[in-house]
């Protein structure tokens, strides 16, 4: 994770930025903190990045990079806005000296648009990530990539529309995807759990998952409900404030898997 010390909305590079629209450092800084602190109380272990100045956008720590079996495949970004990124998250990974870290060299934005899902990586495309990407995480990684490509700009990571829940559990919001996608969805997980609009608009499928807890925005009721009757635990928390850049809880939080 990475602290919001300077974020702020001085751009727009997604429907969500304006730059008109004022932010709080202070309520970030909150919001962030008790997303943190909830991490570490479910008992994970959670790294820190630091933030650089002019890089507001570093909090969405889930764009740094993906990692897999010990090797750390660091991102490209598609904006120049963001593009000053991947050096710091490059140089953390390699600083950590427990990764085989490559430089992507494809436009490539991390656990934005790529997800485990089981033995298979689920890989957006459409918006940000370039479909050559896929090719080169599969071929460093060593798992097989699924391509699934968004349609609407309000979901412009593959994070932001579809969650991994378990190995074989997700949920996402249809909408999101082009037909041949919602095809390969409804094939490959048929008990997913169909998220409604008011929910997804809110950011509620941009959560993140231990196998039992779901941490996802207080602001998707519904969503959490049905988690809650599919057996799953969802904890609510209210990160509003990082929803002004166009990010939220899993935005926030880059796995590590080595």
């Amino acid at each position: 994770m990475c602290r919001p010390t300077h974020f702020d909305v001085t751009y727009s590079i997604n429907p969500w930025m304006d730059p008109a629209r004022p932010t709080s450092g202070d309520r970030s800084l909150a919001q962030w903190k008790w997303l943190h602190d909830l991490f570490a109380d479910l008992g994970h272990r959670v790294d820190l990045i630091e933030p650089v100045p002019g890089l507001p956008d570093m909090v969405y720590a889930a764009n740094g990079g993906f990692t897999l079996d010990g090797r750390a495949l660091v991102s490209r970004f598609r904006h120049a806005e963001r593009a000053g990124e991947a050096r710091h998250y490059g140089d953390w990974f390699r600083r950590q000296g427990r990764f085989d870290v490559r430089d992507a060299a494809f436009v490539n934005e991390g656990e934005g648009d790529f997800l485990l899902a089981g033995d298979v990586i689920l890989a957006g495309r459409g918006f940000r990530s370039d479909p050559r990407s896929h090719r080169e995480t599969a071929g460093f990684l060593g798992r097989e990539v699924i391509g699934l490509t968004l349609v609407d700009p309000r979901f412009y990571h593959l994070d932001t529309a579809l969650a991994v829940l378990g190995d074989h559990d997700v949920m996402y919001f249809p909408a999101a995807f082009d037909p041949a996608s919602r095809e390969i969805l409804a094939a490959r997980f048929p008990g997913a759990i169909l998220a409604e609009e008011p929910d997804a608009l809110v950011f509620g499928l941009n959560a993140v998952s231990d196998g039992r807890h779901v941490v996802l925005p207080e602001q998707a009721p519904r969503l959490a409900a049905q988690l809650r009757e599919r057996g799953w635990v969802p904890i609510t928390v209210d990160l509003s404030e990082l929803l002004k850049g166009g990010g939220g809880i899993k935005c926030c939080t880059l796995e590590l898997r080595t």
